[in-house]
């Protein structure tokens, strides 16, 4: 395929594609241009495996590839919804097919039978995602905006605006006993080898009395 650069669009060979050039951009930006539009990359996969590409030029194919490109980007998608149906049979008639060929297989040649029914599988999960897609684009899910939900019992979920809460007065302070009770010996130390005097403390027994055991058995 080759490039060709012009003011006004001729087609005349299929295999040339023409780039209108703005005069305010370089020719290699034109050309770069023209060549990532989806519908003139579309349009050249097409003109190389379409079976009557020779009857179809490339001009033509990107003209109506755009025409369709439009009408998907405002609204009208009705051609899509009709090649997912038409793609869905395709599959569906493919998966028959696969189906057939893995059974007439089946008694004497395992192998293959077994890689037609994982070929037939793959043509049902693509023909059920192409049903889906049909269906999502029929009915597109709806989006539920939930302002409050109540979740478990007596608790709510506000998304407005709440008051702050009212500031609570803080737990007073404990005292710490302990430290308390050694407030009149801060700062004491002990010192070694300093005297010691005794304390006296009435302990509230009295004393005991010596008893010989030889001499009295009957205590």
């Amino acid at each position: 395929m080759s490039v060709k650069s012009s003011v006004a669009p001729t087609a005349k060979d299929p295999n040339v594609l023409t780039v209108e050039t703005d005069p305010s951009e370089s020719k290699e930006r034109g050309v770069a241009r023209t060549i990532l539009r989806p519908s003139v990359q579309a349009a050249i996969t097409l003109h190389n495996i379409a079976p009557h590409r020779k009857d179809t030029s490339l001009g033509a194919l990107i003209d109506e590839l755009s025409t369709q490109c439009q009408d998907a980007i405002d609204g009208k998608l009705g051609r899509s919804e009709a090649m997912l149906v038409a793609q869905a049979h395709t599959l569906d008639t493919l998966f028959n097919r696969l189906i057939l060929r893995a059974a007439a297989n089946q008694g004497e040649y395992l192998d293959a039978a077994d890689r037609y029914f994982r070929l037939a599988l793959r043509a049902q999960n693509q023909c059920r995602a192409t049903i889906e897609t049909l269906a999502a684009i029929k009915n597109p899910p709806h989006l539920a905006f939930v302002k409050q939900a109540n979740i478990g019992h007596a608790v709510q979920v506000n998304n407005g605006a709440q008051p702050l809460p009212a500031a609570t007065t803080p737990a007073p302070e404990t005292e710490n006993v302990p430290n308390k009770l050694l407030e009149h010996s801060d700062g004491e130390r002990l010192v070694p080898g300093a005297k010691t005097t005794s304390s006296y403390t009435d302990s509230g027994l009295e004393a005991v009395e010596m008893l010989n055991g030889s001499a009295d058995k009957a205590r």
